[in-house]
């Protein structure tokens, strides 16, 4: 189980630092196409890190129901 955090932390950081530099590259060069990118990856970084929300609930939500009349 933390090494699925460890991956998902890792990847949404990747993705994260990927929009950040895409997003200084469209500042520095004034391109709308480093501007789609770093939406894009934002985009990603959102959906990164909702799955990793949404899978920590219903992993507790599962417990919980697991151990109720334990």
């Amino acid at each position: 189980m933390v090494s699925f955090r460890w991956l998902l932390g890792i990847v949404s950081l990747l993705l994260g630092s990927g929009m950040a530099l895409t997003f200084l590259f469209y500042i520095v060069n004034g391109n709308d196409e480093w501007l789609k990118l770093s939406r894009r990856l934002r985009h990603w970084v959102y959906l990164v890190l909702l799955f990793w929300l949404n899978f920590e609930v219903w992993r507790r939500v599962l417990l919980i129901i697991i151990h109720w009349n334990g």
